[in-house]
């Protein structure tokens, strides 16, 4: 059985419903403050474990009550978090999240005990590693393990998925082992700006890969999510749904697309149908890890849109993965930001 790995951030999250969202210098009434488990991370493993999964965390929280509800939540989640270092010099990374009346957010991060995670925590927690398994990656804790991660699951066959959010102020080497980016319309317009590559979302979905040297997939609200098999362009519109909070939707939709892509169960077109419906279900709650809906909430039938274009019969339904980039650095014990 193939296994999705998560290399991530763990933070609590304060959670404040607002009217508005607060402009610069403005100064808003919320309510009380909820706290609730999350970080980009997290949310990921817990989508995939929740979508069916085998999963396995490296990660690091705060030893305190924060972290140790994090670790409820994962093992309740069935998230094999043996490899989540538990910081006694570092409180757990907190997320402070506005969320307006149109469920939409803002967000700031303190990472915490993130920041304490180091190389030799990233190689114990890819020592499993196997052809066929998935690794899920985003840019909460410091890019050098980002681009170690990835490289060491890349060199043991996996196939890597990066979840560029926040969105990168730099890509030299960060994609060299990733196959498959997945960005929002504002993320990918920063790695646009970076490559020197104009266009809308739709047309970046198309004419970054090359410039980028790996896949991308683009959600987009309530627009669908969009994608390039073979020069053609996949879209898969989106479910309607009243939403009553988006926090965690993107990380719902990673985690599901990266447990169904898991072992070739399903090609990209039909993973993307199933995050997507899996994220449409979780804006429709609030909260980060709690809205994350199990597999057996979702529709019956996950297979592709009639209005989705038929892979060619020569098209493999994934981008083909890439073959590992030289080493060039020997991991320190250490990384910094």
């Amino acid at each position: 059985m193939s296994t999705v790995f998560v290399v991530g951030s763990l933070n609590i999250d304060q959670n404040i419903r607002v009217h508005s969202l607060p402009r610069a210098g403005e100064t808003v009434r919320g309510s009380d403050a909820l706290f609730s488990p999350g970080g980009k991370g997290g949310n990921q493993a817990v989508a995939a474990a929740r979508a069916g999964a085998a999963v396995t965390f490296t990660g690091a929280v705060g030893d305190d009550a924060h972290g140790r509800r994090i670790l409820e939540v994962l093992s309740r989640a069935h998230v094999d978090a043996s490899h989540v270092q538990i910081i006694s010099t570092a409180a757990t990374g907190t997320a402070i999240i506005a969320v307006d009346d149109q469920g939409e957010n803002q967000i700031i991060i303190s990472p915490g005990a993130n920041s304490a995670l180091t190389a030799a925590d990233v190689e114990g927690g890819l020592a499993a590693v196997r052809p066929g398994d998935v690794l899920v990656l985003q840019l909460e804790i410091p890019t050098a393990l980002v681009r170690q991660a990835a490289r060491t699951a890349k060199s043991r066959g996996a196939f890597v998925i990066l979840n560029a959010a926040p969105a990168p102020r730099q890509i030299d080497g960060l994609l060299d082992d990733v196959d498959l980016l997945v960005v929002n319309e504002q993320e990918i317009q920063a790695l646009a700006d970076l490559a020197g590559v104009p266009g809308t979302y739709r047309e970046l979905v198309k004419a970054l890969p090359p410039v980028l040297d790996a896949a991308i997939l683009c959600t987009a609200g309530a627009e669908g999510s969009f994608t390039d098999l073979d020069g053609e362009l996949v879209h898969v519109p989106a479910t309607k749904v009243t939403a009553a909070d988006t926090t965690g939707a993107g990380d719902t939709f990673v985690g599901y697309l990266a447990a169904s892509l898991a072992g070739g169960k399903r090609g990209l077109p039909a993973a993307m149908v199933r995050a997507s419906r899996a994220s449409a279900l979780a804006v429709t709650r609030t909260g980060a890890m709690e809205s994350i809906p199990w597999q057996h909430e979702l529709p019956v039938d996950e297979a592709p849109a009639n209005n989705l274009p038929a892979p060619k019969a020569s098209t493999p339904e994934l981008p083909a993965p890439k073959a590992p980039a030289p080493s060039t650095a020997t991991p320190s014990s250490a990384v910094p930001n």
